[in-house]
């Protein structure tokens, strides 16, 4: 279906449905449009975005916010400095190193053949 007609099901505008495909919280257009041909969207693009207005309702985040989240999860060196932020802000703690440690021992033992 055609832009406004995927917005006025979900209830947004066409606008924000085009802000939410910038953002990255639709997949990608697998339907061969060339140029400026336009979108079309799918029953599973809107169950897509009627997820995404979910979660954003249930934790109070905006649709950028969202969008980053999902940038962390699939991107692990933006995960690992984000986890660094966390840990200096005290919002996360820091990884137990006395039990890497000892796993680390652990497995060292294990493959030298004495553990």
């Amino acid at each position: 279906m055609r832009i406004t007609q995927a917005a006025a099901r979900l209830g947004l505008t066409p606008r924000m449905l085009r802000y939410r495909e910038r953002l990255g919280l639709l997949p990608p257009a697998h339907d061969g449009r060339a140029g400026g041909a336009h979108r079309r969207y799918t029953d599973a693009d809107l169950a897509t975005v009627a997820l995404t207005l979910a979660i954003e309702r249930q934790y109070d985040v905006s649709p950028a916010a969202l969008a980053f989240a999902v940038r962390v999860l699939a991107d692990p060196e933006v995960a690992r400095r984000v986890r660094d932020l966390g840990q200096r802000l005290g919002r996360l703690a820091p990884p137990p190193t006395r039990a890497l440690d000892f796993e680390k021992q652990r497995a060292l033992r294990w493959l030298n053949g004495t553990g």
